[in-house]
C-alpha cells in the first residue's frame, strides 16, 4: 500500500549567479514570469497534486521568499480600502495558499545536501522535489503525474524529457531499461556527461518523487561533480537496492534558470496572458 504524499521540498538556496546583477539582492525563485515569482508557479503546482506541506530551503539573502507566502495585514488592507478587489483577492490567496516551513541550507553542498536539509521534516514518508526555476505549463500538473506512477509502483518515480543530443551535457542523464506502460526503469543516473558518454537522451527536469530510503545515502555526503553532495549519486545508490522509474511527462517546459529561457517563458506566457496578451504582441510586431 502506497503512502499519501502531502509533503514537498523546494530547494531554494542558490546564488543565482547567471541572472546577476539581478539577482544581488533578489532572490532567483522571485524574479517574475509575467505577473508572479517563478516560485509560485512550482507551489500552485505542488497544491494542484495534493501536496500541501511544503518545506522551502533557503540560505542568506532569501527573505524575500517567505515574506512573499506571509500574510501582508497592512498592504491586504490598504487595498481593501481603496476597492482593489482583485489584487486583493491575488495577493490574499498567495498568503494562504498554503502552510510552509523553512530551513537555512548553511553551506553551499549542492542540490543532495539542499534535499538532505530537510529529512528530520520529511520523516519516514515518501515525499516530493520541486526546483522552481524548472517552469512546467500543463493540463494535468507533473507532480500529479508522478504521483499516479507512484501509486502504480509504490516506488520513486522522476519527471524526464527528451533532450537533443547537443543539450546532454547540461543535464542528469538517465540509462533506462525499455519503455513498459508509461514507464522506465531505471539502471543508473550521469550527471551532465559529454554527447559521446551519455546514456540516453533522457534527461531529469527537476521534478522528483522519492522513497525516504534516498536519506540513507545522501547522509553519507559522497562529494561528486563539483565538489558538491549530488542529488544523482544518492538516486544512482537508491536505484541498486529499490526500483525507481522515470515517466517522460505531458508538460510544455520553460528553463527558466537561465536568461534566454527565462526571456523565452515572459514571452511565451506573455502572448498567452489574457489581460496583456493583445496588447504585447502588437507592440512585439512593432519590434520585428
Amino acid at each position: 500500500m502506497t503512502h499519501q504524499i502531502t509533503k514537498i521540498i523546494f530547494p531554494a538556496a542558490g546564488m543565482g549567479t547567471r541572472f546577476l546583477p539581478a539577482t544581488k539582492a533578489t532572490p532567483k525563485e522571485m524574479l517574475t514570469v509575467v505577473d508572479k515569482p517563478m516560485i509560485q508557479y512550482g507551489v500552485e503546482e505542488a497544491l494542484a497534486s495534493g501536496m500541501d506541506d511544503i518545506i522551502m530551503v533557503t540560505g542568506r539573502g532569501k527573505h524575500a521568499i517567505e515574506d512573499h507566502f506571509d500574510i501582508s495585514a497592512e498592504l491586504e488592507a490598504n487595498l481593501n480600502q481603496a476597492g482593489k478587489s482583485a489584487l486583493y483577492d491575488k495577493v490574499s490567496h498567495v498568503a494562504r495558499m498554503a502552510s510552509m516551513a523553512y530551513i537555512r541550507q548553511k553551506e553551499a553542498k549542492g542540490l543532495g545536501h539542499a534535499v538532505l536539509c530537510a529529512a528530520n521534516w520529511v520523516g519516514d514518508e515518501a515525499f516530493g522535489v520541486s526546483l522552481a526555476d524548472e517552469l512546467m505549463i500543463s493540463t494535468k500538473p507533473v507532480m500529479q503525474q508522478l504521483r499516479e506512477g507512484y501509486e502504480r509502483t509504490g516506488c520513486s518515480v522522476v519527471a524526464l524529457a527528451r533532450v537533443a543530443e547537443s543539450d546532454v551535457h547540461k543535464y542528469g542523464i538517465v540509462d533506462v531499461d525499455a519503455e513498459e506502460d508509461g514507464l522506465f526503469k531505471l539502471n543508473g543516473m550521469v550527471e551532465k556527461p559529454q554527447p559521446e558518454d551519455a546514456p540516453s537522451n533522457l534527461a531529469l527536469i527537476g521534478r522528483y518523487i522519492f522513497m525516504p530510503q534516498l536519506f540513507d545515502f545522501l547522509r553519507k555526503g559522497k562529494v561528486g561533480v563539483g565538489g558538491e553532495i549530488q542529488l544523482t549519486d544518492a538516486m544512482n545508490e537508491l536505484a541498486k537496492v529499490q526500483p525507481v522509474y522515470g515517466m517522460v511527462v505531458d508538460a510544455e517546459r520553460f528553463d527558466a534558470g537561465n536568461p534566454l529561457g527565462f526571456l523565452i517563458a515572459n514571452a511565451t506566457l506573455g502572448l498567452r496572458d489574457k489581460i496583456y496578451g493583445e496588447a504585447f504582441r502588437e507592440e512585439l510586431k512593432k519590434l520585428l
